[in-house]
């Protein structure tokens, strides 16, 4: 019999794991030991079948337990203490929160762990209904890009599809201007790949995207954030930085940015782009979560008309991060530049992937998929908002939309890496603000997921942090 306490704020799977690893490690379940049934088990708890199920499914994976078909779950044999204790890390109370970590275990799929800090929509607010019918849709063709390369620019069609898109957000752009890439990942570090050599200096948002920050320093560039305002970037401190060091480039998520979820006002944009023409940088603006801005939201990209900006789009926000098909729009000259370093680095983008999306915009139903999730996020965005404002935290703005929120800690002093470490330890993963800062410098902020983030849990979790202040 194992002791589950379903008031803790750690998730029954993960409690009905850890009991039943403890006695394995301690010999009270040796092995060959069969264990209780999955109905016995749940009945003996007061907890529901699945819940066991999981668990056991969780052991199973970690090699602490065999699964017989039509006899039960077995403690496995020939297993050592030492091998299951690596096995068992990425659990324990002293767990390091860096930027590896996270990049490694975000992307994991562990239904043990509440995923607050994570950088991705639930899969069920995605659109998708739209792909599985794309997929049926293009199965019944004869040529459907099974075989396909695909061309260097991208699929046409979706490229036409994406100039209409353009269009619509006041953007003008041909089809020879818009190169299709494995995501904005991909496109991002083929902007980069084209327009910086090694030693360069380039400017970032501080706080800005880990990953990112990651990518540019494989370049060999220096890397200098430029501070995130409730409005945009800091003008005065981009203007200083912009003469002392000549950068390259600046790059900059303008809208929903990530992960303070803040807006770069209109006045702000004008600003950057006069600053960009003075001395002499490129603009790459990041615009990953287009479609879900407010009303009235307003692009580099839009008053620049791509002479200088280089505007950088993907559908994985919006359609499915599965599908990894994102876009850079540019000057056509660029764009052959871009080409080149594409052919270069992975030869072309899958065809069948760019057909797939084709299919989903082109459906018929993508805009009112769209209208749903932007207004979805904003309700998100409210309850989140005040669910950490009443577990005693502060909220750096009110997002109008989008998934990311930054907020803090009241005081100073708290040590949140130390936090993240206790919230995993309490089945929660949380994203420290200094991952997302290109200097990792210390700081109180944290980013969190609205698409995730409303949880009793994790309200629970922070308030006994915040009643139990700097430790």
């Amino acid at each position: 019999m194992i002791s589950i306490d379903g008031t803790r704020p750690v998730p029954l799977v993960r409690q009905v794991y850890e009991a039943l690893v403890e006695k394995i490690d301690k010999g009270a379940l040796p092995p060959g030991t069969r264990l209780a049934s999955v109905r016995a088990l749940a009945g003996e708890c007061g907890i529901s079948t699945m819940t066991v199920t999981n668990a056991y499914s969780r052991l199973v994976a970690e090699g602490y337990v065999e699964a017989r078909p039509g006899s039960g779950y077995f403690v496995a044999a020939n297993r050592s203490r030492t091998a299951m204790q690596q096995r068992r890390k990425p659990f324990v109370g002293h767990t390091s929160v860096d930027s590896l970590w996270l990049i490694r275990r975000v992307y994991e799929d562990d239904s043990t762990l509440l995923n607050a800090g994570c950088g991705w929509l639930p899969p069920d607010w995605l659109h998708t209904d739209g792909v599985r019918q794309a997929l049926a849709g293009l199965a019944r063709k004869k040529s459907a890009g099974l075989a396909n390369y695909g061309t260097p620019y991208g699929y046409l069609p979706l490229r036409q599809q994406i100039q209409i898109l353009l269009a619509a957000r006041a953007v003008d752009a041909t089809p020879h201007q818009i190169v299709l890439t494995h995501g904005a990942t991909q496109a991002l570090a083929l902007a980069g790949r084209c327009l910086l050599q090694p030693r360069d200096t380039v400017l970032v948002d501080d706080p800005g995207s880990t990953n990112f920050f990651a990518t540019l320093r494989s370049l060999g560039v220096r890397l200098i954030g430029v501070e995130r305002k409730l409005d945009g970037p800091d003008l005065a401190a981009l203007q200083a930085l912009a003469q002392r060091h000549r950068p390259k480039a600046f790059f900059i998520s303008t809208h929903l940015h990530n992960p303070t979820g803040s807006q770069c006002s209109p006045a702000v944009a004008y600003q950057i782009l006069r600053l960009a023409e003075q001395y002499d940088f490129r603009v790459v603006e990041n615009d990953v979560m287009a479609g879900l801005e407010p009303p009235g939201a307003t692009s580099l990209a839009s008053l620049d008309q791509l002479r200088r900006v280089i505007y950088v789009g993907s559908f994985s926000k919006t359609i499915s991060p599965s599908l990894r098909v994102g876009f850079v729009a540019s000057s056509e000259e660029f764009a052959e530049k871009l080409i080149y370093e594409k052919m270069v680095s992975s030869l072309t983008s899958s065809e069948l992937g760019e057909k797939l999306v084709h299919a989903v915009l082109v459906e018929g139903r993508f805009r009112a998929h769209i209208a749903r999730l932007a207004a979805r996020l904003s309700a998100a965005q409210n309850a989140v908002c005040d669910g950490l404002a009443a577990a005693g935290l502060e909220v750096f703005t009110r997002p109008a939309g989008g998934p990311f929120l930054w907020a803090r800690f009241p005081s100073e002093d708290v040590d949140v890496l130390a936090v993240a470490q206790r919230a995993v330890a309490a089945g929660i993963m949380l994203a420290p603000g200094y991952l997302f800062r290109p200097g990792q410098q210390p700081t109180p902020w944290m980013r969190f997921n609205v698409g995730y983030a409303d949880d009793p849990r994790l309200y629970a979790f922070l308030a006994a942090e915040t009643q139990a202040g700097p430790r």
